[in-house]
């Protein structure tokens, strides 16, 4: 993507902060980067922790490309944060339909123009107990059918040691190590040319989701749950740190991005 030459300086001033401090808090291993479209592509890692963007837009960064994330609009709004989401043109994502319709609308123009998109299928960081990837939204897929750009998984493993889901703080000792690994591109070819009906979206989620999960596995070296988690099932709140207490009866389910 021919990124304008503010948006390289900002990059350049944020990974010029960002860089440092996360090598001399990691040992880091990216693994299989070679696997990266040089076009236009979607990147969809598993969300385990806060700090997930930072690891995966280090390596994003390091391969030489420039990571455009999908961040809560929230974030846009806090200061010197939304100055740096603004000037690296990230991409907010509002609550509502219309706003996320914006947002698919400012992903498609960075896949067109070559650019990296990172969306965590997820939305938000997995209910599951023992940290596995859970059930997915749909709006990576949507995407992906709407636009024909490969989606690429990505696992990483090691930085819920250093900073552990909803934590208060870092454990900076022992320093951990971090892997992050690309796969390869999700099949969707078969569903590329049919209606975006619920049931193909669900389809396309479930086929990314489970390339996550495939190659988390192996970084790993663990067997993976056969059924994604579903926090419905559980009892758990789509969004907040206090997911355990379960949605409000008068919550309104979303499909978000």
């Amino acid at each position: 993507m021919k990124e304008s030459r503010g948006t390289k300086t900002a990059f350049a001033i944020a990974a010029g902060i960002v860089r440092p401090l996360m090598n001399l808090m990691i040992g880091r291993t990216w693994r299989d980067f070679d696997k990266l479209p040089h076009g236009g592509f979607i990147l969809c890692p598993n969300h385990v922790t806060e700090i997930d963007p930072l690891v995966v837009g280090h390596a994003i960064y390091s391969s030489k490309r420039y990571p455009h994330y999908l961040a809560k609009e929230s974030l846009f709004k806090v200061p010197v944060l939304g100055v740096i989401l603004r000037k690296t043109r990230q991409i907010p994502v509002a609550r509502s339909s219309g706003g996320a319709s914006q947002s698919l609308n400012a992903a498609r123009e960075v896949i067109d123009a070559n650019g990296v998109i990172v969306i965590y299928p997820e939305g938000t960081l997995t209910r599951d107990p023992d940290l596995w990837p859970m059930r997915g939204h749909t709006g990576a897929a949507r995407l992906a059918l709407q636009t024909g750009a490969p989606v690429i998984p990505m696992a990483h493993w090691g930085a819920q040691e250093l900073f552990p889901r909803y934590a208060k703080g870092i454990k900076l000792f022992p320093r951990r190590r971090v892997t992050v690994v690309a796969g390869d591109a999700v099949d969707l070819d078969d569903l590329r040319d049919l209606p975006l009906t619920r049931t193909v979206l669900n389809e396309a989620t479930d086929r990314i989701m489970r390339a996550i999960t495939k190659d988390l596995a192996v970084l790993r070296g663990e067997t993976a749950p056969e059924k994604l988690w579903d926090p419905a099932a559980h009892g758990q709140a789509v969004n907040g740190r206090d997911f355990e207490k379960g949605s409000t009866p008068n919550q309104t389910k979303k499909e978000e991005l």
